[in-house]
């Protein structure tokens, strides 16, 4: 088969901030059409990781240097050690998108510091590595995020439209695509990492395993209504938010139980979803497609249904997409889209003064230089 410009087999590798772990996908692209969908992994962090990983995002400001460089050099060989068990076992990959993880993101101040060493996992696998995704869209005035936008675009190809792709990872994403194929993508309000928050702080847990403590708690409407008065869900896109950003409204579920906090949080980022949709999507979708870790939460899923009367809520299964590997494959598209100098990102998708080329290519260094 020829293809007018040239078609990658790339792996994608992704790291939310939820810190569950690397979703990984491979994916057949020439950064405008999908031709081949493969298999995606879910490896996650050891415990040692994901606690300095989550060390790390506390507290950030007040490390020195050499403890910084540790954290990184371990994150990145636990992706190296992924990649390569995925390329023993898929052959034929030719090069890889890299995330990296966010550490610190700021995004009204335009401001992200991010790890993951592109070089060095070019080197440790002989392939070309596509990384730090982020970094021209800052420079360009934009917020970093939301990234996936424009994969969720090329899904959409075929789909009826209007449709909202909604992207519950540690914050919860919209993309809206238009008739045209107009596109609008912004953050929505808290994801994931809101509810590990409260389930890590008062149970012990890294997550709310299948919703089980959120659909036997009870919703505190009180709680729900004051948080939801947060002045972010009043921004006009685009617009993003990081993992601190609720953190003032999160207080207020101090003093409920640890299943009414569970079903009361995640609520939350239920109705922010919802909210998001109805003030700021030009015309409402025929469908609203959850994927990220909310789609694999059965209760975010039940709320979303049981909030809304006009929206079709599905999930990406439901859609015959992978809800856990849209991100991966995500990044692996716009590395190709970094390897034939396409746009990652636009001003409707980050706020960015115009489009922006985001990556850098990291070619393995030959023997000896």
């Amino acid at each position: 088969m020829n293809y007018a410009i040239q078609a990658y087999k790339v792996l994608g590798l992704s790291s939310g901030s939820s810190l569950d772990g690397i979703n990984a996908a491979v994916l057949t692209t020439d950064g405008v059409d999908i031709f081949n969908v493969g298999r995606t992994f879910d490896i996650p962090y050891d415990e040692n990781l994901r606690e300095a990983l989550r060390h790390m995002q506390k507290n950030f400001v007040n490390m020195n240097d050499d403890e910084k460089l540790r954290i990184e050099n371990a994150l990145t060989e636990f992706h190296i050690g992924a990649a390569r068990e995925i390329m023993f076992d898929v052959e034929g990959i030719n090069l890889i998108g890299f995330a990296g993880h966010v550490i610190c993101h700021k995004p009204k101040e335009h401001i992200l510091y991010q790890i993951g060493n592109g070089q060095k996992m070019a080197d440790a696998l002989g392939i070309k590595v596509v990384s730090k995704f982020r970094n021209a869209d800052i420079l360009a005035g934009g917020q970093g995020a939301p990234l996936s936008a424009i994969y969720h675009g090329a899904l959409a190809q075929n789909m009826e439209k209007p449709v909202v792709f909604v992207d519950i990872g540690g914050i919860s994403s919209i993309t809206w695509i238009g008739p045209n194929g107009e596109m609008i993508a912004f953050d929505a309000g808290p994801g994931n990492a809101a509810i590990n928050w409260w389930v890590n702080k008062h149970g012990g847990m890294h997550m709310d395993y299948n919703g089980k403590l959120g659909i036997s708690g009870h919703i505190n409407d009180d709680v729900l209504n004051s948080m939801l008065k947060h002045k972010f869900f009043k921004l006009q896109p685009p617009r993003a938010a990081d993992n601190t950003t609720f953190d003032d409204k999160l207080e207020h579920l101090e003093g409920l139980s640890l299943e009414d906090g569970a079903a009361t949080v995640t609520a939350f980022v239920a109705e922010s979803v919802l909210r998001a949709i109805d003030d700021f999507v030009p015309i409402l979708p025929k469908k609203v497609i959850v994927c990220g870790g909310g789609a694999k939460n059965p209760t975010i899923v039940r709320f979303l249904r049981q909030r809304t009367k006009t929206l079709e809520i599905v999930t990406a299964a439901e859609c015959d997409l992978d809800a856990m590997g849209i991100e991966a494959q995500a990044f692996g598209f716009l590395a190709v889209r970094r390897m034939h100098h396409m746009p990652t990102s636009y001003p409707f998708t980050t706020g960015a003064v115009q489009e922006v080329i985001g990556g850098e290519v990291f070619e393995p260094k030959k023997t000896g230089e």
